[in-house]
């Protein structure tokens, strides 16, 4: 395993829409090993592919319990709702703000093998989600701060 390069929100990979991960081999289960060990040494809870210059749909997520590794994911569903500051390895903490996001999501994705499966979570593993599937579309979580109901 190896420390990948996080890269910031000055590199443009950052807004580029991944493409879905058609082979499933062993380079692909030694990027998503890195993208973990990478992922635990800055402190992060997830990391997605463009983070660490892929632009593949592949996310990893550790928190509250939950140990996931996201290939070509998607939100099938997602209820209720959950206000709460995010920041990013990827940002400078300086533009953490409050982002509104489901309180419940059911991701479907793949695993290393190509396996199907479906995971629902809640709070902030179901934000962790959210915040990385948002990387694979080309979106940082500070374009959708919330600026509350009256402002």
């Amino acid at each position: 395993m190896a420390i990948r390069k996080i890269f910031q929100e000055d590199n443009e990979i950052l807004f580029k829409r991944c493409r879905e991960v058609s082979i499933f081999d062993e380079k692909l289960g030694e990027l998503l090993d890195d993208m973990f060990e990478t992922m635990l040494k800055a402190d992060g809870v997830g990391l997605a592919g463009p983070q660490v210059g892929y632009l593949r749909r592949i996310a990893v997520i550790d928190c509250e319990g939950e140990k996931l590794e996201l290939v070509n994911p998607q939100i099938i569903a997602a209820d209720g709702e959950q206000i709460d500051e995010e920041g990013c390895l990827s940002v400078d903490s300086s533009k953490n703000c409050e982002v509104l996001r489901p309180y419940k999501v059911t991701v479907r994705a793949q695993d290393r093998k190509g396996e199907r499966f479906e995971k629902t979570l809640t709070g902030l593993p179901a934000r962790a989600v959210c915040h990385e599937l948002d990387h694979l579309e080309g979106i940082l979580f500070y374009t959708r701060k919330y600026e509350g109901k009256n402002k």
